[in-house]
């Protein structure tokens, strides 16, 4: 992989507008090492070019931003190893989010937790799981896993199969995120089916959400607009389960007509800078804002 192939993960071009509370966590990463080093899955469906641990230090010195949460795409299958890799450059300030499966033993999860792992994600949207029975059964299998563990389980799913887990996840014995949004479409409108569950679960306090990835849900770039009044709804639904995010490298990981998995998928050209600073756009208020990047992440994480 070369520069020539693949675009430069984005650096932020935006200088911060705001005091940054120390302690700050970027909530959803990810790291590709050299893929000499760290190869990707067979089965993936789209293919990344890399993201360094020394360009998400040089992110975060921006973004004034001291914490990250590192999860594993869904390009590495169950190989955590980039994660891990990108973990252990960052230190104490680091968390990991792993993918796993059946077959990954409780003293390779015992492992991960020693290195700083938190919790597990179950992909249903780049899998494109659409079927509630199947997103059922792997949210409870999962939840079943981490039960005696008190791992987070992580989803990046749809409104459509939150509404479908909804009492699932109400019975949870372990945190449930949602990943983006909750996986929301802007256009939509706030009457979107499955939008009100989710501000539902949020305000029980059984599921966080990431107000991570707008550029997913929302064509209104560089700054979003049309995510304020969603950003608003969930914030004021309960402020002690919100975590705020970057999804950098920022991954194109959409389905492109002719372009294979095994074609290069450049990342999208995201302005992390602007990016934060829609975040007292969305929050006026500075102890708001101080448990969406502070409090919340160190009490989900362990920080």
């Amino acid at each position: 992989m070369t520069d020539k192939i693949f675009a430069r993960a984005a650096q932020p071009a935006t200088p911060i507008s705001f005091d940054v509370p120390a302690g700050a966590c970027d909530c959803h990463t990810h790291i590709h090492g050299d893929v000499e080093d760290f190869p990707f899955f067979a089965g993936r469906v789209y293919t990344p070019g890399p993201a360094s641990p020394d360009e998400m230090a040089a992110l975060h010195e921006a973004l004034h931003v001291e914490r990250v949460v590192i999860v594993t795409p869904s390009v590495y299958g169950t190989d955590n190893s980039s994660s891990l890799f990108g973990m252990k450059a960052r230190g104490a300030t680091a968390r990991g989010v792993a993918v796993i499966d059946d077959k990954t033993t409780e003293a390779q999860l015992d492992a991960m937790h020693a290195d700083g792992f938190r919790g597990i994600r179950i992909n249903l949207a780049t899998d494109g799981v659409n079927d509630p029975d199947v997103g059922r059964a792997r949210f409870a299998a999962a939840v079943e896993r981490m039960s005696a563990r008190g791992w987070h389980v992580q989803l990046y799913t749809t409104p459509a199969m939150i509404s479908a887990i909804r009492g699932l996840v109400l019975a949870s014995p372990v945190p449930v995120v949602f990943d983006h949004f909750g996986g929301l479409e802007a256009a939509l409108g706030l009457e979107q089916p499955g939008f009100s569950d989710l501000v539902a679960l949020v305000k029980s306090g059984k599921a966080h959400v990431k107000i991570s990835g707008a550029y997913r849900s929302s064509n209104l770039a560089p700054d979003y607009q049309d995510m304020v009044p969603y950003a608003r709804a969930l914030i004021a639904a309960n402020p002690d389960r919100i975590v705020w995010g970057t999804d950098w490298p920022h991954p194109d990981s959409a389905q492109v007509a002719g372009r294979k998995a095994t074609d290069p998928a450049p990342f999208h050209q995201i302005d992390d800078g602007r990016l934060l600073n829609q975040l007292p756009v969305w929050s006026q208020d500075d102890d708001i804002r101080r448990k969406i990047l502070v409090d919340n992440p160190a009490r989900l994480y362990g920080f």
